[in-house]
C-alpha cells in the first residue's frame, strides 16, 4: 500500500510541474490585457485582469510550495 500511496504522490506532482508553464502563458496573457486596459483607461477590465492574476499567481504559488 505504501507503494501505490508513493506512486500517486509522484504522479501528482508530476502533473502539478507540468501546469507551470500554462499558467506562465496565462499570467503573460494577463499582463498584456492589463496593459492594454490601463492604456485604454478601462477600469472594468483593469480588476477583472488583477482579479485573474491574482488567482493565477496563487495558483502558481500552490505548486511551487508543495
Amino acid at each position: 500500500m505504501k507503494h501505490l500511496k508513493y506512486v500517486m504522490e509522484i504522479l501528482r506532482r508530476k502533473e502539478a510541474e507540468e501546469k507551470i508553464p500554462v499558467i506562465r502563458m496565462e499570467i503573460d496573457y494577463e499582463l498584456v490585457t492589463l496593459h492594454d486596459a490601463i492604456k485604454a483607461n478601462d477600469t472594468i477590465e483593469m480588476i477583472k485582469a488583477k482579479e485573474r492574476l491574482r488567482h493565477l499567481s496563487n495558483q502558481l504559488q500552490a505548486i511551487q510550495d508543495d
